[in-house]
């Protein structure tokens, strides 16, 4: 995700359902919704605290929705970088998403897979997942299709999933 200016609400939701969150200088997050009385009911409780690496900042925030704003979201670990404007914050995200699709789309799922379990799982539990999972990896082509441009010093083309 890439986010300019305020994000608010159902938008904070959305943000920390993203893989991948950048923002420019002036953006901020906040979780409104307590200011209206309710709790946050789309996603912020569920998404936004297992992304921050501050359960205490994160219940302060939902607790008195006051902002969070890009710098104190950098170092909290909700966004992984900050832009200077608009413009930079795309090409940094387009940047990122092109050097994440040269890689083996099965193996880019399948760490995303790994990664969503192991955190809801034991360290254990997910050594056992990711072991599963790279067992079924290793019988695809983009296995083979890796080796042979590392040895070559070439890109590899991957088939679309």
């Amino acid at each position: 995700a890439e986010y300019m200016g305020g994000c608010i609400g159902a938008g904070v939701s959305l943000v920390s359902a993203c893989d991948l969150r950048y923002c420019t200088e002036d953006a901020y997050f906040e979780v409104k919704e307590i200011l209206l009385g309710i709790a946050a009911d789309v996603g912020t409780v569920q998404w936004m605290q297992k992304t921050m690496g501050n359960d205490s900042l994160f219940r302060e925030l939902c607790y008195t929705g006051r902002k969070l704003n890009a710098s104190g979201a950098l170092k909290h670990g909700f966004v992984s970088n900050i832009s200077s404007d608009s413009d930079d914050v795309i090409n940094e995200s387009l940047k990122v998403a092109e050097e994440i699709a040269q890689n083996s789309p099965i193996a880019v799922q399948g760490i995303k897979k790994s990664i969503i379990y192991s955190r809801d799982h034991s360290v254990l539990e997910g050594l056992d997942h990711i072991r599963n999972s790279n067992t079924c990896m290793l019988q695809s082509e983009d296995v083979m299709k890796s080796i042979q441009a590392m040895m070559t010093k070439e890109k590899p083309e991957f088939s679309d999933v």
